[in-house]
């Protein structure tokens, strides 16, 4: 398979794209040819998803947007967007779009709001934080955001004198993998992740989907090493597009990835097949570790995963043929059965003893440029933060849960209540659709006095809101320079392309307004921001005038070595200083220092384990309404393998309604998809459909809410993190 043709299947089909609509057929006929002179073109990095490509806005000749594609220089895309990144341009068209600031006037949920001036909702939400504050204390204001906006928040929040804040995107996504990584290298792997995957000859996925995730320059990277022979090995229950570009692909039970990670660690102890020099140099606790491992043997976890013992040694060998040049995915959504961060160290020790930590083809040493910022007054300390709620657990945690800020914001039923959050700032993130048990979320949100949303468009969070403060898409604005890690430092500009439509303003300028009338203008010392960007630029002998131009710089570090040289160690950021394979600080805790597998429940009969994904031209529910992406993708499937259609008397496309364990019924009805690319103990969609709110109109009632039917949350007891595939369905034919 060439890299041209994996491409394609990966996105489905660059082609696919033209059909969406003229400007995006215009893109793909005229990507590569210089500007006319008659447009203009304006740096820009995607607010589409996290991944943030840096590209450029063009104008038409009517000074209307008319397409986006990527900066060459960026080693976030290669001058190549994925299809959700020149998508982009129908957030910015898109008729469903927020528009005016707008306050409720009836009861939470009811959707009943009435336009409103930007001074009349600052001047409302003002009031209120200063009455919580007054009654609870600032701390009781708490902020959840996703995207660039929330730094402007945070900010606000911190000033406020409140530390209440959280991103989604750690306690229900990659927070496992974070604190795994941190307890056996020092450090977690942040974003960008710093995996050579372009010079790798063996790529391991164990539930990391590259190609229907999107990670831009990850899917390139990994065409590259297929194109130069790299043996690809997918641990996936479902045949997945990575599957089939896979040598090996290991249709794993759900639940058991654990034992066969034990296994893979067993049999290249036993074998030898570690880096002998790399593990001597570097690491600590081996002699635990293969003590540990030494009854977790192929034919032990055959039983338990369904993957034949030849399998396992053969994919192990081809691990260690390949050493160091090897990476076992540290994958991006993590949270899945409770023990993610065990699973995640078991990956961080495969990695450690085939040598790949900081060698070319594994792990690289990431550069990251510094950007410093105008020095602000010292925050207020707060009286108290979320880690006073939960008891002593999570101590290896430093940044914050979503769900214990939810969990924090309903009263407990007996005992001390002076720690309870009374407002949300919710910037950028959907938290309906975003943290499982809706129920649970819903009953905190009625517990509140105040719920700000700030966004683009109207997802079901703003139906709860009592003022929702509409943002300018990312293409209509400035934001903070990006400053990301990869193989140089390098920084990229985002700014307007366009003035915003409607009544619309950037999160800068309303935290900083909202600050003014809160008493902490210090808080906020710049007017505009250009000015504050000029300001920082200008400090690492830039300027805003010089970005403009070149959208991304690269600043790589003098004399920054991107691999350890053989035979020399560094100093790892842990307790011994060493990669630790038996970890201390985890056992500090009281956990076991090295993992260990937990059979987890399977489904009743009738009921099937809810397995969920991505494909690559959305991102979660954030996408769903984008017109120019729902002509790619308007509603999800749900994958059922044809011996249970079979038996459920299902067919190709008929519509059903599911039903889990907990006897929560979907919604709306979703679509059936008979594949053999799924086990018959599972059923697999993808995540972001099914939305409620009648005001997205490309997006409402299509397709299936996973989200609801997630239910049963299983708490990781080392981070604190929402596993959520302990979750069952079966399915409703009849009218409901």
């Amino acid at each position: 398979m060439q890299r041209r043709e994996f491409l394609k299947i990966s996105s489905l089909g660059i082609g696919g794209l033209a059909l969406s609509g003229t400007l995006l057929y215009e893109f793909f006929n005229s990507a590569n040819e210089d500007s006319d002179g008659e447009l203009k073109r304006f740096p820009t990095y995607c607010e589409i998803c996290f991944w943030q490509c840096a590209g450029w806005t063009h104008l038409d000749k009517d000074k209307k947007i008319w397409k986006i594609i990527g900066n060459d220089d960026d080693p976030h895309s290669n001058g190549r967007l994925c299809p959700r990144g020149t998508g982009g341009i129908g957030s910015y068209y898109d008729k469903d779009r927020l528009k005016k600031p707008l306050i409720r006037i009836n009861d939470r949920g009811k959707q009943s709001f009435r336009e409103a001036s930007w001074e009349e909702a600052f001047d409302l939400i003002a009031k209120k934080m200063k009455e919580i504050s007054a009654k609870y204390g600032p701390e009781s204001m708490a902020l959840f955001h996703h995207g660039s906006g929330g730094k402007y928040f945070t900010n606000l929040l911190k000033a406020f004198g409140s530390d209440n804040i959280a991103k989604p995107s750690f306690a229900q996504c990659m927070g496992p993998r974070e604190v795994a990584y941190a307890a056996t290298f020092g450090t977690g792997l942040s974003s960008p992740e710093p995996l050579d995957i372009r010079d790798t000859k063996c790529l391991v996925l164990i539930g990391s989907h590259l190609g229907e995730n999107m990670h831009n320059a990850q899917v390139q990277e990994m065409s590259d090493a297929i194109d130069k022979g790299a043996s690809i090995i997918t641990v996936d229950p479902r045949f997945s597009t990575a599957a089939s570009k896979s040598k090996f692909w290991l249709p794993i039970k759900p639940a058991t990835d654990i034992a066969l990670l034990l296994s893979w660690i067993n049999v290249i102890i036993a074998n030898e097949w570690y880096d002998k020099e790399f593990v001597e140099l570097n690491c600590e606790g081996f002699d635990q570790l293969k003590q540990h491992v030494e009854s977790f043997t192929p034919e032990w976890a055959f039983g338990i995963t369904t993957i034949e013992p030849d399998v396992i040694v053969k994919t192990a060998k081809a691990m260690h043929d390949a050493s160091p040049a090897v990476i076992i995915h540290p994958g991006r959504h993590t949270t899945w059965y409770g023990d993610d961060t065990q699973r995640l160290r078991a990956v961080a020790i495969l990695n450690a003893l085939l040598g790949s930590w900081g060698k070319r083809g594994g792990f690289f040493i990431p550069d990251k440029a510094s950007i410093p910022h105008h020095h602000l007054p010292a925050y207020p300390k707060p009286a108290w933060t979320w880690k006073d709620t939960v008891d002593g657990k999570y101590n290896l945690v430093d940044l914050g849960l979503a769900n214990v800020l939810v969990d924090t914001s309903i009263p407990k039923k007996t005992g001390d209540n002076s720690k309870v959050i009374k407002g949300w700032f919710v910037v950028g993130t959907n938290l309906i659709n975003t943290l499982p048990n809706t129920t649970h979320t819903l009953k905190a949100i009625q517990n509140l006095d105040l719920i700000v949303a700030v966004d683009t468009m109207p997802m079901e969070i703003t139906g709860w809101a009592d003022v929702i403060l509409p943002e300018c898409t990312y293409l209509e604005r400035y934001d903070s320079i990006r400053v990301s890690q990869n193989r140089e430092g390098n920084i990229a500009l985002r700014m307007p392309a366009t003035k915003p439509l409607y009544d619309t303003k950037p999160a800068w300028w309303m935290a900083r307004e909202l600050g003014i009338r809160l008493g902490l203008k210090e808080y906020f010392p710049f007017k505009t921001q250009e000015e504050e960007l000029d300001w920082e630029l200008t400090q690492i002998g830039s300027s805003l005038k010089e970005m403009k131009q070149l959208g991304v710089k690269k600043i790589p570090t003098p004399d920054h070595n991107l691999y350890i040289p053989k035979g020399e160690t560094i100093e790892f950021n842990t307790n011994s200083g060493k990669i630790e394979l038996y970890s201390s600080a985890i056992d500090e805790e009281g956990f076991p220092a090295m993992p260990v597998y937990t059979k987890h429940p399977e489904p009743e009969d009738g009921f099937y384990r809810l397995i969920y994904g991505r494909a690559p031209m959305h991102t979660f529910s954030r996408t769903a309404n984008n017109p120019n992406l729902t002509d790619l993708m308007d509603e999800n499937t749900v994958w059922i393998n044809p011996k249970i259609a079979n038996l459920w008397d299902l067919k190709e496309n008929q519509y059903i309604k599911l039903k889990n364990q907990d006897g929560i019924i979907s919604t709306f009805s979703i679509k059936v998809r008979v594949t053999e690319r799924i086990r018959i103990d599972s059923v697999y969609m993808v995540h972001g459909f099914g939305h409620a709110d009648k005001k997205l109109t490309q997006a409402y009632g299509r397709g299936a809410s996973d989200t609801e039917m997630i239910t049963n949350v299983l708490i990781d007891p080392i981070m604190g993190g929402t596993g959520m595939r302990g979750n069952f369905v079966t399915f409703i034919t009849e009218t409901v």
